[in-house]
């Protein structure tokens, strides 16, 4: 019948126009940002070449090359080129030489990485036109730090993401690295960790003013909703930093989350010592489920489902709109949040 006909296009036009909204066309952005292989670079320079080569990686690389030497491996500060003794001592070390090796061979290109890192700056130059994309650089950390963000770049310590192929590696930084950390050190961690650090270092840092729960909550809400938006086809798991498991733990218990927050009066509380076990990094949320059996920083993964809702049930607010908006009480109210399992 016609009318089912011209019922049937109508709803797909409706879901194709929701579809749109929700990934805009980023066909006509042109972008191709390089990772830069400082590793490489470095590797190649053998240690009686230091005082001829040095000098020009340092012109190439700037302010990185000056953070990495005195910052990151603690070579020396280099303004003085006494640093190049100790860097020539590392270099030829067997422990870097080892990391060295397993990192060429796990990372012989990137890729993939660059093609999911450019398609999410895509989408971030589609919101943000005037917004200053970073160099990106790939160095050995010597386990030391995974995304670094300095002066005009984005670091990615390759060794910090090495997975399989670093297992031999991970289980002797135990004691400065625990294993609920360590769960994230694979290639697949790379994309979401490089755009999650732009976001919360260069585009929206952290208001030292929004103390109480709830305003942190949904502070990290809108970034992780921000990495919706600009990686659409990431997991979830992967955007927040959980495991499969976790992550369906928190969608079943839900309502018992929320309970919990309410019944203990959570969300106006501001004692730093109270609240930020619902926010940091541990194997689990303490006080909340059974056995230890729940998933870690409760709080962060509330404020993104309180803020996919409020996007949801106000489908006239853009995006940036979201980002700018600073009341979380009325962000709470207008999300109408209630869970239930």
């Amino acid at each position: 019948r016609p009318e089912q006909i011209y019922l049937f296009f109508l709803i797909c036009l409706i879901f194709l126009s929701c579809n749109d909204k929700k990934v805009p066309d980023i066909s006509n952005i042109k972008l191709n940002i390089k990772i830069e292989r400082f590793d490489q670079e470095l590797g190649s320079i053998k240690p009686d070449e230091i005082s001829e080569k040095v000098p020009a990686l340092r012109k190439k690389y700037t302010w990185f090359f000056d953070d990495y030497m005195e910052k990151i491996i603690s070579a020396g500060p280099v303004t003085d080129t006494v640093y190049y003794t100790n860097l020539g001592s590392i270099i030829q070390n067997k422990d870097y030489l080892e990391l060295k090796s397993t990192v060429d061979k796990t990372f012989p290109d990137l890729k993939q990485q660059e093609e999911e890192i450019n398609r999410a700056f895509k989408y971030i130059r589609y919101y943000y036109p005037k917004q200053k994309l970073p160099r990106l650089i790939s160095f050995l950390s010597g386990f030391a730090v995974q995304t670094p963000i300095g002066n005009d770049y984005i670091g990615i310590g390759l060794d910090m993401f090495l997975g399989e192929s670093g297992s031999r590696f991970y289980p002797a930084l135990r004691q400065s690295i625990p294993a609920y950390i360590a769960i994230r050190f694979n290639p697949q961690n790379i994309s979401p960790r490089v755009i999650e650090s732009f976001i919360r270092e260069e585009m929206f840092p952290d208001q030292d003013s929004d103390r109480n729960l709830l305003s942190k909550m949904i502070y990290n809400g809108k970034i992780l909703y921000l990495m919706d938006t600009v990686m659409p086809e990431t997991n979830d798991s992967l955007k927040i930093g959980y495991t499969k498991k976790q992550l369906e733990w928190c969608s079943e218990n839900e309502a018992s989350i929320w309970a919990y927050l309410l019944q203990n009066e959570l969300l106006f509380e501001s004692d730093y010592m109270k609240i930020q076990k619902y926010l940091a990094e541990a194997p689990f949320t303490p006080g909340v489920g059974e056995n230890s059996d729940s998933a870690p920083k409760l709080g962060i993964w509330t404020g993104w489902q309180i803020i996919r809702k409020y996007m949801d049930k106000n489908p006239e607010i853009s995006t940036q709109q979201l980002m700018l908006e600073q009341d979380s009480q009325k962000i709470l109210t207008d999300s109408n949040y209630k869970p239930r399992n």
